[in-house]
């Protein structure tokens, strides 16, 4: 079976999948294929209904988020489909496995005084004090994913027409607009770069290359504590407030998808419910009572 699951990864990498997404569905399979071989499960046509129900118990006991549970499913079922197709299993045993519903979390987003203040310290801090205003100020711009954010290069940035080509999930391209704030701030950066390419990495770390996810993680997470936000929050955060920011001042739900690069319009919605000014604004000039109320 770990053959298979070698396999199964190489051809997500030649189908182009993201690196998240291929790291993130190996350690699913490092994990299920440990359980299996404790169990002398080792080989695809062990790969069966009721292997997989006894792996979703033992993860159960360890109590983890209903939807970390759903990302391994993800993850076995499409092992279980490459099986199939490979000609190793002769049936698919999650025809018979009912998925649990998907928890609707609520993004977390910083405050419009948090925005600032975490901009504000990224201007601030630091040796690379030009580098990471650049990239908060592009985050919180554009909306970008991490992987998004490291992914560019310097000739993504169109500085004439103010807008920044991403390539998104599923290897989709997309234009995204920039504020002026933040291609300043990138030719800030790029302005004490030597000899920057329009080839070139747009982020690089402390080594001269290119900015990871994971070194992104880390600027965020100290900078994050040198702005005095007391709560956990990533680059993501930053994603999550530019959405909820634009849709508390009268953005649409189309415009704001296209600009996230979101598939469907069902996973921008999920910014309405946490657009709290807008509501209230709304209700307040709508509402007949409240209307009745005011002096």
């Amino acid at each position: 079976m770990k053959t298979a699951a070698r396999a199964f990864l190489l051809q997500l990498r030649n189908k182009n999948y993201s690196s998240l997404t291929i790291k993130s569905y190996g350690e699913n399979l490092e994990e299920f294929l440990g359980f299996c071989s404790a169990r002398s499960k080792t080989e695809p046509k062990d790969f069966s209904l009721a292997l997989i129900r006894s792996f979703l118990a033992s993860l159960t006991q360890k109590e983890p988020a209903r939807n970390t549970i759903l990302r391994k499913i993800a993850t076995l079922r499409s092992f279980a489909n490459y099986l199939l197709t490979q000609g190793q299993i002769e049936q698919n045993p999650f025809k018979l496995l009912p998925a649990p519903k998907r928890e609707k979390l609520l993004p977390k987003f910083l405050t419009l005084d948090e925005s600032v203040r975490l901009l504000d310290t990224a201007a601030d801090k630091g040796r690379f004090h030009r580098r990471n205003k650049a990239i908060f100020e592009l985050i919180y711009s554009s909306g970008l994913r991490r992987s998004e954010v490291t992914g560019l290069k310097i000739a993504d940035v169109d500085f004439f027409n103010g807008v920044v080509k991403v390539l998104g999930k599923g290897s989709k391209e997309r234009y995204v607009p920039v504020t002026n704030e933040a291609l300043q701030a990138i030719k800030d950066y790029l302005a004490v770069r030597p000899n920057p390419r329009p080839e070139d990495a747009l982020f690089l770390n402390k080594n001269g290359t290119p900015l990871t996810g994971d070194g992104l993680a880390y600027v965020f997470k100290h900078l994050a504590i040198q702005s005095h936000i007391a709560r956990k929050v990533s680059p993501h955060s930053l994603r999550h407030s530019f959405a909820t920011h634009l849709l508390n001042n009268g953005c649409d739900l189309r415009s704001l998808q296209e600009m996230l690069g979101h598939k469907s319009l069902a996973a921008t919605q999920v910014y309405t419910h946490v657009s709290l000014d807008k509501l209230k604004s709304v209700y307040q000039h709508a509402h007949p009572k409240n209307k009745e109320l005011k002096p």
